[in-house]
């Protein structure tokens, strides 16, 4: 997956950007931001702090909403170089909060935005696009078909 530069959307980038941070853990970050060189420094404006928070759910995709139930988010907020950075993610996880609120202040710094996307987020985009994809291919060894079934039967 590749973290387009700003762009005249940079809604959609700063979504996809945030949508990866939020499912890696913090070793698979720290991992992928070792060989770079320090953040730039920051000041924390929020948290991390953790609480609770509603999750909706819509009746087969596409239904009436409804409240599945809550769970449990660290939400911070960071300034770095004039840059506002934000994170939640889901869990008790402040370090982890932390460090999402930091790439995401660092990846709206254009300076910063190009090396981060190739050598943080890209990496771990394809490695969350591989890991639901060996998902996708268990549950589908276990599908079963019943128009084949009930052929099978007469």
């Amino acid at each position: 997956m590749t973290i387009p530069s700003p762009s005249p959307s940079p809604h959609a980038d700063r979504q996809a950007w945030m949508s990866v941070l939020a499912r890696a853990s913090a070793e698979e970050i720290d991992a992928r931001l070792a060989p770079l060189p320090a953040l730039p420094p920051h000041v924390t404006l929020r948290g991390p702090e953790t609480g609770l928070t509603m999750v909706r759910g819509r009746t087969g995709g596409g239904g009436a909403a409804f409240n599945l139930g809550e769970i449990t988010v660290t939400r911070c907020t960071v300034k770095a170089g004039g840059l506002v950075g934000h994170a939640y993610v889901a869990g008790r996880h402040p370090a982890r909060a932390l460090l999402a609120a930091r790439l995401d202040a660092a990846l709206q710094d254009p300076a910063w935005h190009d090396r981060i996307a190739a050598e943080v987020i890209a990496p771990l985009a394809d490695a969350q696009a591989q890991a639901r994809a060996a998902t996708a291919a268990k549950a589908a060894a276990t599908r079963v078909d019943f128009f084949t079934l009930q052929t099978m039967r007469t």
